[in-house]
């Protein structure tokens, strides 16, 4: 179609992105769904703490897998497609998982949520090259952060409460059903380039005259990059630590060792996720206003570090935990910055391919802790049980929360390493 208009008006770009953007919301709300419900899946499975963590872990095992095939597809047939087949799919899932009779069924459903999920993120990032400027990358991924942690805010008390009142299985259920309806939405409204709406794209030159790379030459090129591998690392060994604490962990450890309620203990690890959402986008526009990204993520990284260290051997007050992890989740948050760091120093026909790889390393980090830190809990377990559930000592969790704090410390030293992009997208 000939483009007779200007760009696109903003409000038409954050519609399409944010359609898409849902999806996002409801990867984390499954994400963390489990976390609310852990005296409930352990009664009902009959498990120990490794085997729900392999359970939770399902999701981030499919997820981290399906990175890379997501970027390439979000490539090779777009946004709107590749997004409302997934969030059908997604719904499936949840059935499965909501209303299977065993455990292996249970872990089949989480498998099939996070292989469909995986595309949202790539998906968004796709959306935004073409609808929104690059000086504004950062500043539209962080916005997505947010959206997804409006999903995490929502698997918190609410699903809580939720359960409390009518079970996990029915709870899961209607959140099927409404994600069904967003996959018709998607479907419906959602459209890859501007250009379908007659307006001019924002994507690179060489994207628009030349398209996306063929998929095995732009994974190459995004693998054999030096730079893609420290930020890969960075991002995923900064975030995870988050989601295995606010996505499994958290929850346990504040009723076990603080003695909170469990809708209490959600408002805490909530807290972190809340903060998590406004450090993405706060984080992501400084970036952008200042023209850099190794710097602001470098500082964050650290500061990161830091404030596990303290959470690690400092004992507080339960009422200090508000603070603390909501410091540790905005600073978390920079990983918003490293996703537009990546996209520019590689080829702008990789776009897709560079979001997979380098987002897979966030789920596939978690998919690894959360069931290490199930181990270490059951290796410290001293045989007692509370309605079927295990209940584990303080000192089981210092043990396990030890590599959320090494994870953050090695996380600054790849950051160290990069090389500044100033915001611009490499000349190839």
């Amino acid at each position: 179609m000939q483009q007779t208009k200007g760009y696109p008006p903003a409000w038409l770009g954050w519609l399409m992105w944010g359609l898409v953007a849902v999806l996002y919301l409801i990867g984390f709300f499954q994400r963390m769904a489990p976390a609310v419900m852990v005296e409930e899946l352990m009664r009902d499975f009959a498990m120990g703490g490794a085997l729900l963590g392999n359970l939770s872990a399902a999701y981030f095992y499919a997820y981290a897998a399906m990175q890379i095939p997501s970027g390439l597809l979000v490539d090779r047939i777009g946004a709107r497609r590749l997004s409302s087949y997934a969030c059908a799919a997604c719904a499936a899932g949840i059935f499965i998982f909501a209303y299977g009779p065993n455990l292996a069924t249970a872990i089949i459903g989480r498998v099939v949520i996070g292989a469909s999920v995986a595309v949202a993120f790539v998906s968004c990032m796709k959306l935004a090259g073409h609808w929104f400027p690059t000086n504004r990358f950062a500043t539209v991924t962080g916005v997505a952060l947010l959206f997804g942690n409006i999903g995490g805010v929502l698997a918190g008390v609410p699903l809580s409460e939720a359960v409390a009142s009518f079970g996990w299985r029915l709870s899961m259920g209607v959140s099927g059903g409404l994600t069904l309806a967003a996959a018709l939405i998607i479907w419906l409204t959602v459209r890859d380039d501007p250009s379908s709406y007659d307006y001019r794209s924002h994507a690179h030159a060489s994207v628009l005259q030349n398209g996306s790379l063929p998929a095995g030459v732009a994974l190459k090129s995004v693998v054999l990059k030096k730079q893609t591998w420290l930020l890969f690392f960075a991002g995923g060994l900064s975030a995870a630590p988050v989601l295995v604490f606010a996505g499994l962990w958290g929850v346990p450890y504040l009723t076990q060792v603080y003695g909170l309620g469990r809708s209490h203990a959600a408002t805490i690890t909530t807290t972190m996720l809340i903060a998590w959402a406004i450090g993405g986008p706060v984080l992501g526009a400084i970036s952008d206003r200042i023209g850099r990204r190794k710097l602001p993520y470098l500082v964050c990284n650290l500061a990161t570090a830091l404030l596990w260290t303290v959470f690690l051997l400092v004992e507080l007050p339960y009422q200090l935990l508000y603070p603390l992890l909501a410091a540790i989740g905005f600073t978390s948050g920079a990983l918003i910055i490293g996703f537009a760091f990546s996209r520019e120093v590689n080829h702008p026909g990789a776009s897709g391919a560079v979001g997979g790889v380098v987002n897979m390393a966030v789920l596939g980090i978690a998919a690894i802790l959360q069931p290490l830190l199930g181990s270490i809990l059951d290796a410290h377990w001293q045989g007692v049980l509370v309605g079927g559930a295990r209940i584990y000592p303080a000192e089981a969790y210092s043990a396990a929360f030890l590599w959320l704090t090494l994870c953050a410390a090695v996380s600054v030293l790849m950051v160290l390493f990069t090389r500044e992009s100033y915001c611009e997208m490499a000349e190839h």
